[in-house]
């Protein structure tokens, strides 16, 4: 089971600047910082996909009041997953 730490908290905050979806991550670098804890507290629980997903879209529409329709929370969901595969590996290695 992968560790929580501030590694890994960099690694995903770093996914979710890159999709950032309100637009803001090139200047405020926290934007999405709200979403770390919940994230990685449902994957260390074994959230799959689907979960990661609906969380996403939950966060977008009722945290950021953001209409989820084109931000793709289905495909974040799965980068961070594949993410979190990866990490969680005991060497860390990228099996692709």
């Amino acid at each position: 089971m992968q560790s929580w730490t501030p590694s890994t908290e960099n690694d995903l905050r770093h996914l979710l600047n890159e999709w950032d979806p309100i637009g803001v991550a090139e200047d405020v670098q926290d934007e999405y910082d709200c979403m770390l804890a919940p994230l990685l507290q449902r994957l260390r629980s074994g959230a799959n996909q689907t979960e990661i997903g609906e969380f996403l879209r939950h966060e977008l529409q009722y945290h950021f009041g953001l209409d989820p329709l084109g931000l793709q929370p289905e495909a974040m969901a799965t980068r961070v997953i594949t993410w979190w595969s990866a990490a969680s590996r005991p060497d860390g290695a990228d099996s692709a």
